[in-house]
């Protein structure tokens, strides 16, 4: 298949090919990509197991065009649609599609959403404060930090940003709001230097990468989301289907690994002295903890350095107690 857009490089493309392929090699077997993107990890699995279908979910409506171009080859495999990722149940029930045999989810923002200075995603580009994923809908980051009280914009910034510097850098903002209205990300970006004591500043990269985080993820709900949504997804794998989950920092793999790991537990309690079949786990893990790319792809794609990646088989219908 060809690559219809070389700048795009997908993270750990082995890796989740590996993991994957196995499960996906059944006739008319069913992948789900719930963060299309570029479709970069999609246009390698299909190439690798022909059989298979894919139905991809993006909330960028740019990422799904240009996907869509990239898959135009195979695009009697491929069904793609304009969603979040906790509309995968949604979707496949539309499509009359009960079970699916890979699940990928690949979180954080896309090259796209970093590259194009007008989304307002990059603290390095002078652009409005915009940050939605899905830009025909939702509150802004404009939004955010000109009309969340002090005390809940510090609480975003400490909780998604893991700011040590989030009351100050939220009374910043309130100061220089009460002057002019913030809309743009270079202003915001200088207001939290200015916020945050010049030694904190040495180390750790742009003083603003905290904050930028943190109003992203409040914007498109990223972690509420995650929340309901990978239980629900996982929960239409098959039997030996596989779920891979890409995160990219530390909040996204801890509901990853929670996630997964509570349904790769027996549930029997403890003093019962067999397990109970409809207690077993429903998971297999895959990876023992999160793996992280190599140094050679960390070094040719920074954007992958902070990848971590977790897997796991369904080896039990929750539906079945056998």
């Amino acid at each position: 298949m060809a690559d219809a857009d070389a700048s795009h490089t997908p993270v750990m493309p082995d890796r989740v090919c590996e993991l994957l392929s196995p499960a996906l090699e059944s006739q008319e077997a069913v992948l789900v990509d719930g963060t299309l993107g570029l479709g970069g990890h999609a246009a390698r699995l299909l190439d690798a197991v022909p059989g298979a279908r894919l139905v991809g979910l993006d909330r960028d409506t740019s990422a799904l065009d240009r996907a869509r171009r990239r898959l135009a080859s195979v695009d009697e495999r491929v069904s793609l649609h304009h969603a979040d990722f906790d509309a995968i149940p949604r979707v496949l029930d539309d499509l009359g599609i009960s079970r699916v045999h890979g699940l990928l989810l690949d979180l954080g923002v896309s090259s796209p959403q970093l590259d194009e200075a007008e989304r307002g995603f990059a603290y390095s580009y002078d652009a409005p404060l915009d940050m939605r994923m899905d830009r025909s809908q939702g509150q802004t980051a404009a939004d955010v930090v000109n009309t969340y009280p002090v005390g809940e914009l510090a609480r975003v910034l400490r909780d998604y940003g893991e700011e040590r510097f989030a009351r100050r850098i939220a009374q910043a903002i309130g100061r220089e709001r009460g002057t002019e209205p913030l809309d743009s990300t270079r202003r915001l970006a200088e207001i939290v230097r200015g916020a945050i004591p010049a030694a904190a500043r040495r180390s750790g990269g742009n003083p603003a990468k905290r904050t930028f985080q943190a109003l992203r993820i409040e914007v498109n709900a990223e972690l509420t989301i995650l929340r309901r949504a990978l239980p629900a997804a996982v929960s239409r794998l098959a039997v030996g289907g596989r779920v891979v989950v890409l995160s990219y920092h530390s909040l996204e793999d801890r509901i990853s690994k929670r996630t997964l790991a509570s349904l790769a537990t027996d549930t029997t309690p403890p003093d019962l002295p067999v397990t109970l079949e409809e207690e077993r786990p429903e998971l297999r893990l895959l990876t023992r903890g999160a793996e992280q790319p190599g140094a050679e792809e960390s070094e040719g794609n920074p954007r992958a350095a902070s990848a971590r990646l977790r897997a796991a088989e369904r080896i039990r219908d929750p539906g079945t107690a056998s």
